[in-house]
């Protein structure tokens, strides 16, 4: 269990413990822009739609704000030698970033270079909806800084589009992508979904064939979750949208895996592809190999050392909380030693290289040995003292969680 700690000061200090945990070489900074030009009907993220024309006073408040919360970051990580963490992953995400003017997204990077370092090589990633950019933005966005662009695809399909309140055409992601490889851009990805209501198998393979096609260096493929509180949810508790059941999910995640290992890519995390490593996306391999990294944005979440906190959601709140130099941390909670040991085993399982067998208990070898009989962890892995899964235990990977985890 997490061990209950007061709510975070207002200078935003941690325990020494956790600074002295930050790893030497790199650290993570995950950047939430919250506004997008209209919310999807399955979205439950913190995002808000700004009143139209307020974008552009908005971006420069959100990057003045986001550089007090940088400075609150370097007093709090720095340790007594005055030394830092260089940054080695940058993450926007949102919400929308792409809709912020790049100069806006600029300066947040260039803070993030004078507060905390920017490591050579650091991998520079930003979301973008496909609507919201085109060659010349594209182009801004590289200028600013960005290496690396992730298009939210969703579907090739219009009807599926429509189903999930998506407001791109059909083949506007791929015409992207296409306009991101052209600006020269280290990596571009394309973000899909399958379970929406309406899709069909046939649709799914067109789908992730058109993505295929388009030759991003990742693939990422989510199952639809239905949350509480969206208006997808709404529609589902009134019968007005159907849900798909285990047995299509699990169908359409192998289609997924079984076509884009035919093209080339190889799983870098469960829903995650990538053709080379250099398709990898750094910064979220850093998440699920229990990395340290500073959220900055309403509502963003940030780990360093087993301390976990999290910032207030409204945006105005967020922007005036730091005007009065206050840290923007709505509340944080410190990990004990067995959750810490539980999260590595829920986001190691993930990993195309697994768990050591010697992160197991008792109990959870004994699990691990019927699973690997019943061919859902790989044998092989298993005699040289590591769990990984195979193709039939992918989609099933929460199940085999809760087995070895005993």
């Amino acid at each position: 269990m997490a061990v209950a700690a007061p709510p975070a000061p207002a200078d935003g200090a941690l325990p020494a413990a956790a600074v002295d945990e930050l790893p030497q070489h790199a650290l993570g900074v995950y950047v939430h822009v919250p506004w997008c030009a209209s919310r999807c009907g399955y979205c439950d993220f913190n995002t808000y739609v700004p009143p139209e024309g307020a974008l552009p006073g908005l971006g420069r408040r959100f990057a003045r704000a986001a550089d007090a919360e940088l400075a609150l970051a370097a007093r709090v990580l720095r340790p007594s030698t005055g030394t830092r963490p260089a940054v080695g992953t940058v993450f926007l995400g949102g919400g929308t970033p792409s809709l912020l003017e790049p100069e806006a997204l600029g300066d947040v990077l260039r803070a993030i270079d004078a507060r905390l370092g920017l490591a050579p090589g650091a991998e520079v990633t930003c979301e973008c909806n496909p609507e919201s950019v085109d060659p010349a933005r594209l182009a801004a966005l590289r200028a600013a800084g960005v290496t690396r662009v992730s298009f939210g695809m969703q579907s090739a399909r219009g009807h599926v589009l429509a189903a999930l309140d998506r407001r791109h055409t059909a083949g506007r992601a791929v015409a992207a992508a296409t306009e991101a490889r052209a600006t020269g851009f280290d990596a571009v990805g394309l973000d899909l979904i399958f379970g929406a209501d309406g899709e069909t198998d046939e649709d799914w393979r067109a789908s992730l064939d058109a993505a295929i096609a388009a030759g991003p260096d990742s693939v990422s493929a989510y199952a639809l979750t239905i949350e509480p509180g969206t208006r997808y949810g709404a529609l589902v508790r009134r019968g007005e949208r159907r849900v798909a059941d285990d047995g299509t999910l699990g169908r359409r995640y192998a289609i997924a895996d079984e076509r884009l290992a035919a093209a080339g890519y190889a799983p870098y995390e469960l829903s995650n592809w990538a053709r080379t490593p250099a398709g990898i996306c750094r910064h979220n391999v850093g998440y699920w190999r229990g990395a340290s990294w500073w959220g900055v944005g309403p509502g963003a979440h940030s780990h360093v050392g087993g301390v976990r906190w999290w910032n207030v959601l409204r945006p105005e709140a967020w922007m005036a909380r730091l005007e009065e130099g206050r840290s923007p941390a709505a509340g944080r909670e410190v990990l004990d030693a067995e959750q810490r040991h539980l999260e590595r085993l829920m986001t190691g399982v993930r990993l195309p290289d697994g768990l050591p067998a010697t992160a197991l208990g008792e109990a959870g070898h004994r699990e691990a040995a019927a699973l690997v009989e019943d061919g859902l962890l790989d044998a092989g892995a298993w005699r040289a003292g590591r769990a990984v899964l195979t193709p039939a235990g992918r989609p099933l990977a929460d199940g085999v969680l809760r087995r070895i985890a005993t």
